[in-house]
C-alpha cells in the first residue's frame, strides 16, 4: 500500500488544534453579553481614618481659617474707623500734601507727602539690597565651603534680631557721617536729575530718604537673603551636574542653571523685603523725623513715613475724629503691604508651576 493511499484512507476531521481526529469541533455558540463590574461587597473593609488625622487635619483647617479670619478683621476695623475722619475730611486725601488734624471739626488730612517718603526709602533700600542680597546668596551656595558657609549664613540671618532702634542710632550716629561725602558728590554731581537734587535738608545732614534707605536694605537685606538661598540651594543637583559635564565653568553654572531656577524665589523674596521695608516704624522715625517742610520729591528729603507718623500722632490719639485720620493712613500702608506680599506669593506660586 502506497503512502497516498494510506493518506486517504486516514479519517479526517475538522476543529481546532488539540481535538481527536476524525472528531468534529463543536460549533461556536453565541457570545456571552459582557457583564457589569460586580458591586462591592457589603462587608468590604473601609477606609479608617485615626482619631490623630481627623485632630490634625481640624486644627490645620481651622489655623487656615482663623488667619484669613484675623486678617479680613483688621481690614474691616481700619475701614469702619476710618470712613466717619474720610467723609469729614476737607482736602482730597490721596492727593493733598496737607495734615493737619489738630481741629477735629476742621479735618485737613492727605497722604501724598507721606506716601512719597514710604515709597522712596523702600525703593533705595530694595535698589541695594537686592543685588547685594542675591550675591551674597550665590556665594554661599556655589562658591564658598562648606565649613565657612553654615557660620556665615548663621551671622546674616542674625541681622534680623537686631531691634529697630539699634538700627536708627546706628543710621544717625554712624552712617550718616560715613556717608557724607557720597550723598554730597551725588547732589553736586547727579542735581540736575529730580531725584538726586536739593531736598528740604541738606544733602550732607544724613537725615534723609538716602540714609534712611541705605539702612532699611541693611534691614531687609536677611529676609531676601534667606529667600534666595533656600531657592537656589534647591536647584537640581543633575542640572548642576549636567552643565559641568558639558565643559562649565562654574560661572556659566550659575548663569545657566542655578540663576534661571531660581530667579522667581529671588524675585518673591525681594517684594517681602520691600513689605517689611513699608511698615518699618522706629528706625525711621529717628532718622527722618527732624523737618516739618514738605517734601521736594528727592532723596535729599526728611519727613514721615505712614507707620512713622502713626508713631509721632500718638499724642492726638483722644479724639476718635483725629484717631480716624491716623487709621486712615494705616488702612493704605495696609493695603500696600497686603498686596506687596499677594505679589509675592503669586510670583512663588507660578515658579513652583513653572518648575513642575
Amino acid at each position: 500500500m502506497t503512502d497516498s493511499t494510506r493518506a486517504d484512507q486516514r479519517p479526517t476531521g475538522t476543529g481546532t488544534a488539540g481535538a481527536r481526529p476524525g472528531v468534529s469541533a463543536p460549533s461556536p455558540g453565541p457570545e456571552a453579553p459582557i457583564s457589569a463590574p460586580e458591586a462591592p461587597a457589603a462587608d468590604a473593609p473601609k477606609r479608617v481614618v485615626r482619631v490623630g488625622d481627623r485632630v490634625f487635619q481640624t486644627l490645620a483647617t481651622g489655623s487656615g481659617v482663623f488667619v484669613v479670619a484675623l486678617i479680613a478683621a483688621v481690614g474691616i476695623f481700619l475701614l469702619v474707623r476710618a470712613l466717619p475722619a474720610l467723609q469729614a475730611d476737607q482736602v482730597n486725601f490721596l492727593f493733598s500734601r496737607v495734615w493737619d488734624t489738630s481741629d477735629p471739626a476742621n479735618l485737613k488730612f492727605g497722604i501724598a507727602d507721606l506716601a512719597w517718603v514710604t515709597v522712596a526709602s523702600s525703593l533705595v533700600a530694595l535698589v541695594i539690597a537686592m543685588p547685594l542680597s542675591c550675591g551674597i546668596a550665590l556665594f554661599l551656595t556655589q562658591y564658598a565651603p562648606r565649613s565657612l558657609a553654615r557660620p556665615f549664613a548663621y551671622i546674616v540671618d542674625l541681622l534680623a534680631a537686631v531691634p529697630s532702634v539699634v538700627y536708627g542710632l546706628w543710621g544717625v550716629v554712624a552712617l550718616a557721617p560715613a556717608t557724607k561725602p557720597v550723598a554730597t558728590w551725588l547732589n553736586t554731581e547727579l542735581g540736575f536729575i529730580p531725584i538726586f537734587g536739593p531736598g528740604n535738608v541738606p544733602a550732607d545732614s544724613g537725615a534723609n530718604i538716602f540714609t534712611a534707605g541705605i539702612v532699611l536694605a541693611v534691614m531687609i537685606l536677611p529676609t531676601i537673603t534667606g529667600v534666595t538661598r533656600e531657592v537656589f540651594q534647591r536647584t537640581p543637583t543633575a542640572h548642576i551636574e549636567g552643565a559641568q559635564a558639558l565643559g562649565a565653568t562654574r560661572w556659566e553654572v550659575v548663569r545657566t542653571t542655578v540663576w534661571p531656577f531660581g530667579r522667581n524665589g529671588f524675585i518673591g523674596g525681594s517684594m517681602l523685603g520691600l513689605g517689611r521695608a513699608l511698615g518699618e516704624t522706629v528706625a525711621l522715625t529717628i532718622i527722618l523725623s527732624g523737618v516739618n517742610i514738605g517734601p521736594q520729591y528727592s532723596i535729599f528729603d526728611a519727613g514721615a513715613t505712614f507707620a512713622s507718623k502713626i508713631a509721632l500722632g500718638s499724642n492726638e490719639f483722644n479724639n476718635n475724629m483725629q484717631v480716624g485720620a491716623y487709621i486712615s493712613a494705616g488702612l493704605v500702608l495696609f493695603v500696600i503691604t497686603f498686596a506687596v506680599n499677594a505679589i509675592a506669593r503669586w510670583i512663588e506660586n507660578a515658579s513652583g508651576k513653572g518648575k513642575a
